[in-house]
């Protein structure tokens, strides 16, 4: 079987499964933002903006969008019964201090020990932009990454040791791509959580520049 990867949204709603009930999240600009879609409406999850948001909801329906509220990257959202705005001081205290349960962000890079390049490749021509990256990779309880497998060159964005400007020093736990889930395991071979059919884990392996094991038989 030819393996298929998985779509954009599919990987928010892989994430979207492993978020319990009462989590306080941040989903990073870009591709996380998707994971605020697939998230069951009977399920109590309080998802954060840097910007000053607590409690949004998914995306409007087109034609119905309040420009007035948005999230961090600038794209309309919904509030939950029971939201809230507040100041940017205090949304960057909630993150800086330990509030957030999970956040999950966009990647160039992860390296095996868990180290996260998200905000800037170094190219002279790149505008960099790491806004409240830092704080959040570093300041919630678990830092998890969405992002493509491969680059643009086919060239694995799970590396031994990133060649990027760091974000975050050991931060990431996991790693959602379009091919597979990968739990990191601070700097030891990466466990395949699970990955998408018709891919062998030989072939897996091929494409990902660490170390990969399989989880063990039950």
């Amino acid at each position: 079987m030819k393996p298929t990867a998985w779509t954009r949204d599919e990987m928010a709603a892989r994430i979207a499964r492993d978020i319990p009930e009462g989590a306080v999240v941040n989903l990073g600009i870009g591709m996380p933002t998707l994971v605020a879609n697939h998230l069951p409406l009977d399920r109590e999850v309080l998802l954060h903006s840097e910007n000053g948001v607590l409690g949004m909801g998914p995306a409007p329906v087109a034609g119905e969008e309040d420009w007035d509220l948005i999230n961090a990257g600038k794209q309309p959202v919904t509030l939950r019964d029971g939201g809230s705005f507040f100041h940017h001081a205090d949304s960057f205290a909630l993150m800086r201090g330990g509030h957030l349960d999970l956040c999950v962000l966009g990647a160039f890079q992860v390296s095996a020990q868990g180290d996260l390049a998200n905000w800037h490749t170094g190219a002279p021509e790149s505008i960099p932009a790491v806004g409240g990256a830092m704080d959040l990779a570093i300041g919630a309880k678990r830092t998890v990454v969405m992002m493509e497998h491969l680059t643009k060159t086919g060239e694995s964005k799970l590396v031994q040791h990133c060649t990027y400007p760091l974000t975050g020093i050991g931060c990431v736990r996991r790693v959602y791509t379009d091919l597979a889930v990968i739990e990191l395991n601070q700097g030891g071979p990466a466990t395949v959580i699970e990955h998408v059919a018709g891919l062998s884990f030989d072939e897996l392996q091929r494409l990902t520049a660490i170390e990969l094991i399989q989880i063990s038989a039950a």
